[in-house]
């Protein structure tokens, strides 16, 4: 009995995290298989019969071996990539209809998810007539509106862009290609434009010196950390821990594929202006402090020994500059005519040491949970390829 005759696939009882998988051809018994939601049985009948259960991991690890297979047994196999488009809100009515309308028309086999964050304007009547799904996230803020919409959607890429009708909606499938053929976890629409009231000369510096700042601390793979065009696997979104209530949750995004040391990139996307009646939501001056705060707050939690070490060097410089002079009047005159001073150098002096120490305790401790994390990221397969 050949190969052709020995094979049966189907599958039952779940999804395939890496996309549809689907066979048709001739032989004895190939079946087709189908995408459902839990989990994937993979089923090789020789004789005598033989099953295997696989899990969603293991199954994509093992799918090239599968291919191999059928396809010398004359079997077609085919892959079909399921797109979710989302899409967070407030008060966006006037521009969403057409950002729904624009990437139906872009991505016409996607789903397409409005959150309206308590808008307090016709965002999700306009959003449900132009055909998206509507959804409502009651904590304000687009990070509590992106920690929901990457719970809530299961799907094998995420496209993830504002609803002010500001970015290229065709530059998505280009996007979903990049990401597909070369297995990456994020690709990053990187804002091009020349209108100057679209990108606003105070949000394109403030761009630049964020950006600048994560790239020195974690390092250079991407020159527009705050974009908000972005493509995604289904493993960096299931294992995104999304901490962040509003605007940073683009550096926490960004700062999360650089410590995992995960496959991104970027490409340039047209950028355009909001159109009349439609205002942006973002502050410069208060946004920007807070993704100061979020950048620092990922700083001691990623680097501790590079923050608490910092701050014990610190500490301990100017113990040094107040304890120098006293030394060496004691070492001249054998007396300590300003002893609340070296009381206070000594006290500085044990802060730094405890920083320090507590900075090479924090690092273990990180370098665990950066582990953890890596565990729970490779638990989810890879990006599927067309």
């Amino acid at each position: 009995m050949g190969e052709r005759d020995q094979i049966v696939a189907s599958c039952c009882d779940g999804v395939t995290q890496g996309g549809f998988f689907g066979c048709a051809g001739h032989g004895r018994s190939i079946r087709a298989s189908a995408r459902t939601d839990n989990g994937v049985i993979l089923k090789l009948q020789q004789q005598p019969q033989k099953h295997r259960k696989l899990s969603p991991w293991s199954f994509a690890a093992d799918m090239p071996k599968v291919q191999s297979i059928m396809e010398r047994a004359g079997v077609k196999i085919s892959s079909d990539i399921k797109v979710a488009v989302l899409i967070p809100c407030y008060n966006e009515a006037t521009p969403i209809g057409s950002v729904v309308a624009d990437f139906r028309a872009a991505l016409p086999d996607a789903d397409i998810y409005v959150y309206d964050n308590n808008s307090t304007d016709d965002t999700a009547e306009v959003a449900r007539a132009a055909g998206a799904i509507v959804r409502v996230e009651t904590q304000q803020g687009k990070g509590n509106v992106v920690r929901r919409m990457f719970a809530d959607i299961d799907a094998d890429v995420y496209v993830m862009v504002d609803g002010d009708n500001t970015y290229e909606a065709k530059a998505a499938p280009e996007l979903i290609a990049k990401l597909s053929a070369e297995t990456l976890d994020m690709v990053s629409g990187c804002r091009v434009t020349e209108i100057q009231e679209a990108y606003r000369p105070g949000h394109r510096f403030g761009n630049w010196m964020l950006t600048s700042l994560v790239a020195h601390i974690f390092g250079k793979r991407t020159k527009d950390m705050l974009t908000g065009y972005r493509v995604f696997s289904r493993r960096f979104v299931k294992s995104f821990p999304a901490l962040s209530r509003g605007f940073e949750i683009e550096t926490e995004l960004t700062v999360h594929a650089l410590e995992l040391r995960m496959p991104i990139a970027d490409v340039d996307t047209a950028y355009i202006d909001r159109l009349p009646g439609s205002d942006s939501k973002l502050n410069t001056i208060r946004d920007g402090l807070r993704i100061l705060k979020m950048i620092a707050l990922l700083v001691k939690e990623e680097r501790p020994l590079a923050f608490f070490g910092g701050i014990g060097v610190f500490f301990g410089v100017v113990a040094i500059v107040l304890g120098v002079p006293i030394v060496i009047e004691y070492l001249e005159t054998g007396l300590v005519p300003r002893f609340p001073t070296a009381i206070l150098a000594s006290a500085i002096m044990v802060i730094g040491v405890l920083s320090v120490m507590s900075g090479l305790i924090l690092d273990t401790v990180t370098l665990g949970r950066r582990e953890a994390k890596r565990m729970a990221y490779l638990s989810f397969p890879a990006p599927p390829r067309h």
